[in-house]
């Protein structure tokens, strides 16, 4: 595209963007629009990039289905900050000739250290004693040791992957189950695929990276919780909807799991009733795994890529990856 064009970011909230040195670099391209709020309805939000030829789509929260774009007739690309592409009717985009650019592997370093970080607090239940300490309780419980444990990774991408790297430099057994399974990708991470069934009756630590889908909506649900060991811990840095969240909660306050780490919730930000906020072990962050400077910086520099590339004429259509 040789002529200006309209980019906007549709609700930048919490802020990821606005004020990154990488929307400089778009400057020359077009009229860029930053939105720090969300938009409080779906007029609004349709409202803000009726002119928009692009749409940087910094926060998952802002949705796009069929019935948007068939409002939207001069938009023709959606540039996301993370890997996940579940905000987007990806099918609706693709028939109406909208390219959808995400980031694959781009943030995965960044979540899986924060995940690895998770693991850790559940293990040495950092929340429940540091609750306790500022309670005047002076708690001896029984912590988990993590070397030489099993770690099963379901889900096997770029943050799968990274995940079985760091699981092996502590030490640990690292097994996997994917919808995909190759001996080619098992030896490059340096797991052994075995079924999913066998992965959550003997892993130690069970941890979730794999996108959201029809398939893997609801994976592990009541029946998956009960095959885990009653001393296993639950990694969730996918997505909520991957997992019951009421049969999680179940098992947790049953005491059937040692313990969650959580990243993702299914309404974001978190109402305060939600009953996983009550639960003792668990260790949560909001949405927030790949919230360091760096990985910002890499978020939106890939974002702010993407849109360069699509405006020079070669379209990354990764999102399906």
């Amino acid at each position: 595209m040789d002529e200006p064009v309209k980019i906007v970011v549709p609700g930048d909230d919490p802020p990821q963007i606005a004020g990154s040195p990488a929307l400089e670099r778009l400057a020359t391209r077009g009229e860029v629009v930053v939105y720090s709020d969300r938009p409080d309805n779906e007029d609004e939000k349709i409202a803000r990039v009726r002119d928009a030829a692009v749409i940087l789509n910094s926060r998952s929260a802002v949705t796009w289905r069929e019935s948007d774009f068939a409002q939207l007739p001069k938009v023709r690309l959606l540039s996301i900050c993370s890997v996940g592409t579940d905000a987007i009717d990806l099918e609706a985009a693709r028939e109406r000739g909208i390219v959808v650019s995400n980031q694959p592997g781009v943030n995965a370093p960044f979540v899986a250290e924060h995940m690895f970080g998770l693991m850790f607090a559940v293990a040495k239940q950092a929340a429940v004693q540091t609750a306790a300490l500022k309670d005047g309780r002076w708690l001896l419980p029984s912590n988990v040791m993590l070397q030489g444990k099993r770690l099963g990774i379901i889900g096997t991408g770029a943050i799968g992957g990274e995940m079985a790297r760091l699981g092996r430099a502590i030490g640990m057994e690292t097994v996997a189950w994917t919808f995909n399974p190759s001996p080619a990708r098992a030896e490059s991470l340096g797991v052994a695929f075995v079924s999913l069934e066998e992965l959550l009756e003997t892993s130690d630590v069970v941890s979730l990276h794999l996108r959201l889908s029809p398939q893997s909506t609801g994976l592990i649900g009541a029946a998956e919780l009960a095959r885990m060991k009653s001393t296993a811990i639950l990694l969730n840095g996918a997505r909520a909807d991957v997992v019951d969240n009421a049969a999680l909660v179940e098992a947790l306050n049953a005491g059937r799991l040692f313990g969650a780490g959580i990243d993702v919730f299914s309404q974001e930000p978190a109402p305060a009733d939600d009953p996983i906020l009550a639960c003792e072990r668990v260790v949560l962050t909001p949405h927030a795994a790949d919230q360091t400077p760096e990985a910002v910086a890499a978020t939106n520099e890939a974002a702010v890529d993407n849109i360069i590339a699509f405006l020079d004429g070669s379209p990354r259509v990764n999102a399906a990856v």
